[in-house]
C-alpha cells in the first residue's frame, strides 16, 4: 500500500524514469549485475532521497537485485508526484508527496520503515534519527545503511562520536565518485539551473555570493564564473578562503559581502548563515537561494519578522517587502534550490553517485561488510569500480602500471 498524491499521474513518471535510464550506463550496468547475482535476495531494503526520476532508477536497481524495497522523500519540495505514482503503479511501496507538512514527512518517513528494513540509504539524515529515535522498534533487522549528503555525514560522525549509532554506516558523500563529481559538477549545475528558471534574470555581470567554499561551493563557483558573474565567497576555513582567492574569486566576511550581493547562495550545512544583520544592508532586489541540505541556513524566520508585507513574485519565488521600501527575495522557501526549483544534479552525475550507492548496499549485504556500529568509508574498490564504467561509457581508455612500476612506487629501497 503506497501513499502518493495522485496515481493516475504515473505515465507522466515512466516517461521521466525512462528518459533518465537512457543516460545512465553506469547504473544499467550494476542493474544487469544485480539481476545475475541477487545480492539483496530476501533483504527489505528502505530509502529517503530526493524522489525524482533518477532516484526511481535506484529503485530498479535494488529491485532488479532481489530487494523488497520501500522509498519516500528526503524534502518535501524536491518529490515529483509523477514520479512517485509510476513507482507505485510499478509495485513498489512509495510514501511521498510534493509540499507534504511537517506532521505528513515525518509520518511518510516512518511508512518507508514499516517494512522493517535490513538496509537503508539516507539522505541528511531523517531515517537514522527515526531508527534511534520514536521509530526505534522499527529497526530491530537493521544491518547497516549508506549516508549520500555532507550534512548526514557529519552527524553520523556525532553520534558515533557519542557512541549512540546502533549500526555501521557507510559515508557514501566521501568516496571520490560522488563528492569530486556530484557535489562540485552536480551541484553547480543544477543550482544554476533551478535559479536560472526560477528567476528568468541574466547571471553575467552581477555580484554572486557564494557562503561556503566546500565542494559544493566551489561547483557553484565555477558555474557562476563561467557565466560571467563576479564571485564573492564566504567562509569561515582561512584555507578554503585562501583556495577561493587563489582561484581567482574574492572573499569576504558576510557582513560586507551582504552590502554588495545581488545573489546569495548558501552551501555551507550550517544554520543562521543569513540572517538579520545581512538583511538590514542588502540591495533591494536581492536573490536569496540555498543548496545546503536543511532550510536552516537562511534565516527565514528573522526575515519574516522584519518585513511588513510577504508575497509570491512569481512561482518559487516570495517577496519580503521590508519598511524601507526593499524587497528581498527568496527562492524555493529557502530549500535546496536545485530540487525544489529544478529537476536536481545532472542525470550522468547521479549515474555515478547511485551507482556508488548500489555497490555500497551490495557489500553491505555481503560478507565480510561491517558488523560494528560507526561510520565507514566507501571500499576503493568500489570507486574504482565506477569511475571504470563510466569511462568505459564515455569511450575512454587509461593506461596501467606495469608490475615494475607498482614495485617501484609501494617500494622504499630503490638507489638514485
Amino acid at each position: 500500500m503506497s501513499a502518493v498524491r495522485d496515481i493516475g499521474l504515473w505515465p507522466s513518471g515512466v516517461a521521466k524514469i525512462e528518459w533518465a535510464a537512457r543516460f545512465m550506463p553506469v547504473l544499467g550496468e550494476i542493474g544487469r549485475e544485480f539481476e545475475r547475482e541477487k545480492p539483496f535476495s530476501g533483504l527489505r531494503v528502505a530509502l529517503s532521497i530526493h524522489l525524482e526520476a533518477k532516484t526511481a532508477c535506484l529503485v530498479r536497481t535494488l529491485a532488479r537485485g532481489g530487494a523488497q524495497v520501500a522509498v519516500t522523500g528526503c524534502n518535501p519540495l524536491s518529490t515529483q508526484d509523477d514520479v512517485a505514482a509510476a513507482l507505485a503503479h510499478e509495485g513498489y511501496a512509495v510514501y511521498a508527496w510534493h509540499g507534504a507538512a511537517p506532521a505528513e514527512y515525518t509520518e511518510h518517513l516512518t511508512q518507508a520503515l514499516g517494512i522493517r528494513p535490513h538496509l537503508i540509504i539516507d539522505d541528511g539524515g531523517d531515517l537514522i534519527a527515526l531508527l534511534h529515535g520514536s521509530a526505534r522498534a522499527l529497526g530491530d533487522a537493521l544491518r547497516g545503511g549508506c549516508e549520500e549528503t555532507t550534512t548526514g555525514v557529519r552527524r553520523l560522525r556525532a553520534r558515533a562520536r557519542d557512541g549512540a549509532l546502533r549500526v555501521p554506516m557507510i559515508a557514501v558523500n566521501d568516496a571520490r565518485c560522488k563528492h569530486l563529481f556530484d557535489n562540485r559538477y552536480g551541484t553547480g549545475q543544477s543550482v544554476w539551473d533551478g535559479i536560472m528558471r526560477t528567476t528568468n534574470l541574466l547571471v553575467a555581470g552581477k555580484r554572486v555570493v557564494v557562503a561556503g567554499y566546500g565542494w559544493c561551493g566551489r561547483g557553484v563557483a565555477m558555474r557562476a564564473a563561467g557565466l560571467g558573474a563576479r564571485v564573492i565567497v564566504t567562509e569561515v576555513d582561512p584555507v578554503r578562503a585562501l583556495e577561493a582567492v587563489m582561484d581567482g574569486h574574492e572573499a569576504l566576511p558576510m557582513a560586507e559581502a551582504a552590502a554588495v550581493g545581488d545573489v546569495f547562495i548558501t552551501t555551507t550545512g550550517c544554520s543562521g548563515v543569513v540572517g538579520q544583520p545581512h538583511f538590514e544592508v542588502m540591495k533591494d532586489g536581492a536573490l536569496l537561494a540555498n543548496a545546503g541540505h536543511f532550510d536552516v541556513e537562511i534565516d527565514i524566520p528573522a526575515l519574516r519578522r522584519m518585513a511588513r508585507e510577504e508575497r509570491t513574485l512569481r512561482p518559487g519565488i516570495t517577496g519580503y517587502a521590508m519598511a524601507d521600501g526593499r524587497t528581498l527575495c527568496l527562492l524555493a522557501e529557502g530549500r535546496l534550490v536545485n530540487l525544489a526549483a529544478g529537476d536536481g544534479h545532472p542525470t550522468e552525475i547521479m549515474d555515478m553517485s547511485f551507482g556508488v550507492q548500489a555497490l555500497c548496499m551490495a557489500y553491505l549485504a555481503g560478507r565480510g561488510a561491517p558488523a560494528e556500529p560507526g561510520v565507514y568509508s566507501v571500499p576503493d574498490a568500489v570507486d574504482r569500480r565506477v569511475a571504470e564504467l563510466k569511462l568505459r561509457s564515455l569511450g575512454t581508455a587509461i593506461d596501467a602500471l606495469s608490475r615494475e612500476q607498482a614495485d617501484y612506487l609501494d617500494g622504499w629501497g630503490q638507489e638514485a
